[in-house]
């Protein structure tokens, strides 16, 4: 459905208000409410997509395991989930499962926001009635304490080098890489998970997941960062068309 209005449903950004105001197009997706575009033409916000722009996922389904056991269980549930902490390992269905340390997952929903697999994972994960409990971790409800977003094209490093202190450039964090760091002087996780075009070409991206709270201030911190480089806000649907 498109052209929702947020405020009529019960999952909405942080900062839809916002967003609004820059002139999102919203739709209902899994639920809630999330911008598809900002009412320009499509070719033109494929085009900021490529070169810099900033998107808006955090209605999008994502949830976190942690504690002994998680990726064991995980696994068990058919999720592919390597050796290595801070590195993302992409499932089957597009989701990604971003080991975070030994013990901790964050799982981010495939840009269709179908949220099958987080609904499937919530729905066979039960805390044993009595002692002794299974080792298999326990859920965390990142919806509600982390917002999502995706800054994507070519600038996209330059970008980050004036807040952040890690060399993000392509050629020293790879593609899947997960950084643990401070951006705009607040803690956050950033992810590279380049979209992948259908001619092979890899189109540059990087997902930001920071206290929900702070959503607002975050935003605004990109999008002045980003003003030399041209950022402008985009939908859903440019970042989906990236792997067109």
């Amino acid at each position: 459905m498109n052209n929702v209005n947020p405020a009529g449903l019960k999952r909405r950004s942080f900062i839809y208000r916002e967003l609004a105001s820059l002139g999102a197009q919203f739709g209902e997706v899994n639920g809630g409410a999330v911008p598809l575009n900002f009412g320009a033409a499509r070719e033109a916000e494929l085009a900021s997509a490529r070169r810099l722009a900033l998107a808006d996922l955090s209605v999008l389904p994502h949830v976190g395991f942690k504690g002994r056991g998680t990726v064991e269980w995980l696994t068990a549930q058919g999720l592919s989930i390597g050796p290595d902490s801070n590195k993302a390992y992409v499932q089957p269905g597009g989701e990604l499962a971003a080991r975070l340390a030994p013990m901790e997952i964050f799982l981010l929903d495939s840009l269709a926001g179908t949220g099958t697999l987080m609904q499937r994972l919530n729905g066979a994960w039960t805390w044993a009635e009595s002692a002794p409990r299974p080792q298999q971790g326990y859920p965390l409800p990142r919806q509600d304490s982390h917002a999502w977003f995706m800054l994507a094209g070519e600038f996209a490093p330059e970008m980050f080098s004036k807040m952040c202190g890690v060399d993000l450039r392509r050629d020293r964090f790879a593609d899947g890489s997960i950084a643990q760091t401070s951006v705009a002087k607040m803690s956050a996780i950033i992810i590279r998970a380049d979209r992948k075009a259908k001619d092979g070409r890899a189109n540059a991206a990087y997902h930001v997941l920071a206290d929900i709270a702070s959503a607002e201030y975050l935003w605004s911190c990109l999008m002045d960062a980003g003003k030399e480089f041209g950022i402008r806000p985009v939908g859903l649907t440019a970042l989906q068309d990236l792997e067109q």
